[in-house]
């Protein structure tokens, strides 16, 4: 596909093209990149022999300044709103010619990958970098062509990503002189002003999660997934503090991928080619392959050393909580080569409920799982985030609303029919609060949460007892191997009854104020999801 060419008659890839004065580097392999980047001060080695680097000011997402260019073919199916910043076209073209000229005499770094295992929906994406460790996160995160399929490798999805450039916001349109603009139509992805890798990956998974609903009748997902021996596949959907990556690797089980995948009329195939994990307090004992994969040819992001070593201390905060690693997928070793897979069996949508009503395991109908799949809900508690002293809602669309351009009953119809389609079963599972709230209940034993999911899993749920919710109709089984029974029941497990009652109805409240924005555009399928 051709890309957008300005004003000018010659080739809208004619600023690639190397110069006496300046290189441009081509598809280099990870001992390169690692050594450009070390020569130029881009980073350190580590004492595993990862690469240590830092994003700047910006050390997480900037979403109040991603935009996506409205123009004919997205003015009717954006979400437009606070996640979806429409972005004028002419502006988004001149704003490109500027970063043109501006990378017309620096030294670029050039990758062609893929983003998706299936061959049939995947990206070919190229990468233009001023960065060589943004090259290598590129090289880790998208998935590598082979040699052979690189010879006649014709890109459909270009990113530009520029930290060193930053917007003139009275004249480019946009709010911060940092911004991340994607062009649906032309099929341009500019970042500039910001060194945060993750800026790239989210981006082509916001494109992904465009084009394959909408164009495809292809279900893009925010969510980790595995495969068991006998070949079932299970998808784990969660938000921050859930538990869903401890919940997700299992040793028994093969590593599909661990954040964005998609689900066609075959199975379920990975978007990406690596992992992108947090690693802050990561220790060996905790999560050992990802503390393993920590190796050459590995990224961590604004980590910081233990005095007088080259060791990384994860426990520091002092840059950000947002401490992160990326690495290719293969670094994990029962990982899927290629990541794809059957038709999910099961998929969990993982809670941790501070408010201590959520069932730890509960069973949902076709109406509920798009109800749940549009909320996206959790609630975090003291410690997870600066200001929190008390248990705070949070509620997002699809678990990632940052990153759906269409409206969530888009995702949760098409959820919906899949699930029905191939009898798939959905899961709550509650990691929360047992016994009460939060600072009067305990936090659900990770040994129970582990033998309801491999309950589950088994299919040894199938032919047990179940009771319905009160208030929210879900279904309870009444027995599960290796959980005592009295754990099951949340209202059974409150020394109150009355105050249990009085506070499943208060989040109940919250649940439908909550999809008040969703209501317009929902069916009464979805709407006969919620709570009673």
């Amino acid at each position: 596909m051709q890309e957008l060419d300005l004003a000018t008659q010659t080739s809208p890839l004619a600023f690639l093209k190397p110069t006496a004065s300046r290189k441009v580097h081509f598809n280099l392999p990870p001992a390169e990149l690692v050594e450009i980047a070390l020569a130029q001060n881009e980073g350190k080695l580590t004492s595993t022999g990862a690469l240590m680097a830092d994003t700047g000011s910006f050390t997480g997402r900037s979403p109040k300044d991603r935009y996506i260019v409205l123009d004919d073919k997205t003015k009717d199916s954006v979400w437009w709103g606070d996640i979806n910043i429409p972005f004028d076209p002419e502006k988004f073209n001149a704003l490109l010619k500027k970063m043109k000229a501006f990378l017309a005499d620096k030294e670029l770094f050039v990758r062609d990958a893929y983003a998706g295992a299936d061959e049939n929906h995947r990206l070919k994406l190229k990468v233009i970098n001023t960065k060589a460790w943004h090259n290598l996160f590129c090289y880790n995160m998208f998935l590598r062509p082979s040699e052979a399929e690189l010879v006649d490798f014709e890109h459909d999805f270009t990113i530009i990503c520029a930290p060193e450039f930053e917007a003139n916001p009275e004249t480019d349109g946009t709010k911060n002189p940092n911004f991340a603009i994607i062009n649906l139509s032309e099929r341009i992805i500019l970042i500039g002003g910001t060194g945060y890798a993750g800026e790239m990956k989210k981006g082509i998974f916001s494109v992904l999660n465009y084009i394959l609903p909408h164009e495809k009748n292809v279900l893009s997902m925010h969510c980790s997934a595995n495969k068991g021996s006998k070949g079932d596949t299970a998808i784990f959907f969660g938000l921050s503090g859930t538990g869903k990556t401890t919940l997700s690797a299992d040793p028994n089980r093969s590593l599909i991928g661990d954040d964005e995948h998609g689900w066609t009329e075959k199975g379920v195939f990975n978007f990406e080619g690596g992992c992108y994990a947090k690693v802050i307090d990561l220790s060996k004992e905790k999560e050992p392959e990802i503390w393993d994969a920590i190796r050459f040819g590995s990224i961590v992001e604004n980590t910081r050393f233990k005095p007088n070593s080259r060791e990384v201390d994860f426990t520091n905060k002092s840059v950000t909580e947002n401490t992160r690693t990326a690495y290719p997928i293969h670094f994990i070793p029962n990982a899927l080569d290629p990541s794809t897979a059957g038709i999910p069996k099961n998929i969990f949508f993982l809670t941790a409920d501070a408010f201590g009503v959520i069932p730890p395991i509960s069973k949902l109908n076709k109406s509920q799982a798009m109800y749940h799949f549009i909320s996206g809900y959790t609630a975090k508690v003291a410690g997870t985030e600066m200001g929190i002293t008390e248990p705070k809602l949070t509620f997002s669309a699809c678990f990632g609303a940052a990153f759906l351009p269409l409206h969530p009953t888009k995702y949760a119809t098409l959820f919906g029919e899949k699930m029905e389609k191939y009898e798939t079963n959905v899961w709550l599972i509650n990691t929360g609060w047992t016994g009460g709230p939060y600072g009067v209940g305990s936090r659900m034993k990770l040994p129970y949460t582990r033998a309801m999911i491999s309950a589950a899993l088994e299919g040894k749920l199938d032919h047990v007892a179940y009771k319905k919710h009160k208030v929210f109709g879900l279904e309870i089984p009444q027995e599960c191997p290796n959980v005592p029974s009295d754990i099951l029941n949340p209202s059974l497990t409150w020394s109150d009854r009355e105050a249990y009652d009085k506070q499943a109805k208060a989040l109940a409240e919250a649940f439908k104020a909550n999809f008040e924005k969703f209501k317009d555009f929902a069916s009464e399928d979805i709407l006969q999801g919620a709570p009673m």
